[in-house]
């Protein structure tokens, strides 16, 4: 069951960002959490609600007034507008007015209702399991999106960093390359194509950064902290070493997962509400008992007393009995209901199934990607090494006048986007491990991979 925690004061930024901080954070204050729990206080609220109608109602009443005391045969329908009287008629027609009081007491109490309030409060606890399967899938849904960011913001720094050796790397190429078209061993037209690949490493720098400013934005709103938000990220083992393994393989179940927990729980909130309509086409019964008094200015035979009479209740009663109703014509009404709710339950249990079917591929691509990433980062340090070698037997051909500066060019991109791949290969497989188990339906396992 989820319960709603005050959340404490951000906290000043000391040292460096971790991503477990990074996700608490998001738990403990992003407002997304704070909507779901509200929402499920509210719905445990309404299940007090709900059960309150099993208790007796009870009401009071108080009145004085001034009237005149014309009364005639004849009779009101019922109505809304017109103040009852009662007393004999006088025959009287005038203006003339008395005090009159009223106190009294009503108490009203349904001893059995065929199983509607049963029904409405079963409905309401559906209600608030809902609720409460609600806040299990935001709590999952945003300290995922606080995981991931905290990664896109790693691997943004990684691909500017490579961005940047990148750029020096052209221009040692350039040096190069204009001084042996100074010295007419190269013609000026190899010196103008490598400062136009430079120009382009420079431009990806520009958007390396960028995407960099860009996931610090988005992992700043996951954050409570209130100090400079340029504080370096903690990578630990996340750039280093690859996860575990072993776990891939392991059978998905869905039944486990927050967004089935929901789509179950809004199937049985749609059948408990089914069950209280049909439960509501039937008789009222209730035991009803009342105590009252009352006070008049005027006598039997219409004579006005002097003064204060009839301000003070004088002549009392009281009454018992079973009071039933039944709304004959509402049948129509309610049939209309039943259907309308009917079809409500049988589109939530084909959101359930759909939802059952998009877990289940979610999963399977999760754990494709997973698989993938892997062979990625072990194949990486051999482009890598694969790619230096091939620039280097390129730049000594070209110096030596055996190939063209495009081969030398190619050469040099095969090592930008080689020196990238590797980068942030396995700091992809740590990406994929994240969305696997957020496709399971808890990102734990991989939180504790991480802090090992």
């Amino acid at each position: 069951m989820a319960q709603t925690g005050t959340a404490g004061p951000a906290s000043i930024a000391t040292g460096p960002v971790t991503i477990t901080e990074v996700v608490q954070s998001a738990l403990r204050d992003y407002p997304q959490i704070h909507v779901s729990q509200e929402e499920f206080n509210a719905s445990v609220a309404n299940i007090r609600l709900a059960r309150t109608a099993y208790l007796p109602r009870v009401d009071g009443l108080a009145q004085v007034n001034r009237a005149t005391r014309n009364n005639i045969f004849g009779t009101l329908l019922p109505q809304n507008t017109i103040p009852s009287i009662s007393g004999p008629v006088i025959g009287s027609n005038n203006g003339g007015s008395v005090w009159g009081s009223a106190t009294g007491l009503l108490v009203s109490w349904q001893p059995f209702d065929f199983g509607l309030r049963h029904a409405n409060v079963k409905a309401a606890r559906a209600a608030k399991d809902k609720a409460d399967a609600s806040v299990q899938r935001s709590q999952l849904e945003v300290t995922t999106a606080a995981a991931d960011a905290y990664l896109t913001l790693i691997a943004a720094k990684q691909i500017e960093k490579s961005a940047a050796a990148a750029v020096d790397n052209w221009d040692v190429l350039l040096r190069t390359i204009h001084a042996l078209s100074s010295a007419q061993l190269r013609p000026g037209a190899d010196e103008s194509r490598i400062e136009a690949e430079l120009a382009m490493a420079r431009t990806q720098l520009v958007y390396a950064r960028q995407a960099d400013e860009s996931g610090r934005a988005t992992l700043v709103k996951f954050l409570s902290r209130t100090g400079d938000i340029n504080t370096s990220l903690d990578t630990g083992r996340l750039l280093s070493e690859l996860p575990p393994g072993g776990d891939e393989e392991v059978p998905f179940q869905t039944a486990d997962h927050p967004v089935m927990a929901e789509q179950r729980a809004n199937v049985a909130q749609s059948a408990a509400q089914l069950r209280a309509t049909e439960r509501s086409w039937v008789p009222q019964f209730n035991v009803e008992g009342a105590a009252y008094a009352r006070g008049s200015g005027a006598e039997v035979d219409g004579h006005r007393l002097p003064g204060a009479n009839g301000l003070a209740p004088t002549v009392q009663n009281y009454a018992a009995g079973v009071n039933i109703t039944f709304p004959f014509m509402d049948f129509a009404s309610i049939h209309a209901r039943e259907a309308a709710q009917a079809a409500t339950l049988r589109a939530n249990q084909a959101n359930e199934q759909l939802a059952d079917k998009a877990l289940q591929e979610q999963f399977a691509k999760a754990q494709a990607a997973l698989r993938a990433a892997r062979e990625v980062a072990a194949n990486t340090p051999i482009e890598v090494k694969s790619a230096h070698m091939a620039f280097d037997q390129a730049k000594a051909r070209y110096q030596a006048g055996l190939v063209p500066i495009d081969d030398l060019a190619q050469a040099q991109r095969l090592v930008v986007q080689a020196e990238i791949d590797d980068s942030i290969a396995r700091l992809n497989v740590w990406r994929a491990l994240l969305q696997f188990d957020a496709a399971r339906g808890n990102i734990q396992p991989f939180l504790q991979a991480v802090n090992k």
